[in-house]
């Protein structure tokens, strides 16, 4: 239960489980090639039954429109299963695409995995989203 993640011809994307945190380690450049791999991590995850994800970005050295189109994607499916969506992130560059592209307010962000699974899932989910954190 999702432990391989998927792998691609030159890439791979890890998944583990953490607390009742599914983690996808996206640790690739997250464009035309990588995203479509995260995107898959997640879907096959959903199918297993896995419904709470942390998307590590913690490793991500790139991260472009197509990736940020990937993560709206994947929050919507998500969203679909009753499920919810952190992202660990400290890079400021990765952030600021985030920010650029009007998606900084509307996610839960965290400088790590470990706090970003520091508590168990609960009730909030994505719900509400998109709505906007402080």
């Amino acid at each position: 239960m999702c432990d391989q993640g998927v792998v691609g011809p030159n890439e791979s994307v890890d998944c583990h489980l953490t607390n009742g945190w599914t983690v996808v380690a996206a640790n690739e450049e997250i464009d035309i090639v990588f995203a479509p791999l995260v995107q898959a991590a997640v879907i096959r995850s959903l199918a297993e039954g896995h419904r709470h994800f942390v998307l590590d970005l913690c490793s991500t050295p790139f991260l472009d429109s197509m990736g940020l189109g990937m993560i709206v994607a994947v929050t919507k499916r998500i969203k679909t299963h009753h499920g919810s969506l952190r992202i660990a992130c400290s890079n400021k560059w990765l952030l600021r695409v985030f920010f650029l592209g009007g998606l900084r307010h509307i996610y839960s962000f965290h400088d790590s995995v470990e706090q970003a699974v520091a508590q168990p899932p609960g009730a909030e989910g994505l719900a509400g989203w998109p709505v906007r954190r402080n």
